[in-house]
């Protein structure tokens, strides 16, 4: 009867620990990329491609460009397209930023004329959301299957550490017990 136990609370841990992660890469700028804006009327292209996605923690921005870099700055830097102490400097033709807390991320060009001309970007990141106590709307799920593109370059599940953690806990505790 013990074994009937721990066999019954292990296929319960299991399926309670091994909840997936999703997390998505997008392409900074959608299908153009990290480029400088061809016009003065194009001058909030990223913030327009940003404000049409819906950003978590854990999802990454690849930035492509050619001869161009990307910095991460704070708010009033973003403003003032300039810093002398970035919290990232990349120049490497492709890089990938995670997003890993809520709140707004800011980055610009680091060639010098670049941001001025808006390359630059905005992004704000959700707060993780607990699951709803009761099922959404009929118009909630109405508005979902009408959502745009979101050049998300590719979307990525992965297992939670802690969680594969205790499963191998919970493995050589049963073969220990049998």
């Amino acid at each position: 009867m013990g074994v009937q136990k721990i066999v019954l609370l292990s296929i319960f841990v299991m399926f309670n620990v091994f909840s997936l992660v999703s997390c998505t890469e997008f392409e900074a700028g959608g299908e153009n990329g990290w480029i400088i804006p061809q016009s003065s009327n194009q001058s909030d292209i990223f913030n327009q491609w940003a404000s049409k996605n819906r950003f978590k923690v854990g999802d990454t921005i690849r930035f492509k460009y050619k001869k161009d870099s990307v910095l991460v700055v704070t708010e009033d830097e973003y403003k003032k397209c300039q810093t002398t102490k970035p919290e990232l400097y990349s120049n490497h033709d492709d890089t990938v930023f995670k997003l890993d807390r809520p709140g707004l991320f800011y980055f610009i060009s680091g060639v010098s004329g670049h941001c001025e001309k808006g390359q630059k970007m905005i992004i704000k990141v959700m707060e993780v959301e607990s699951p709803p106590q009761s099922p959404p709307p009929s118009s909630s799920l109405a508005a979902s299957s009408t959502h745009k593109k979101n050049h998300a370059v590719r979307k990525t599940s992965r297992f939670l550490g802690a969680g594969l953690v205790a499963i191998s806990i919970l493995v050589l505790t049963v073969f220990s017990v049998v």
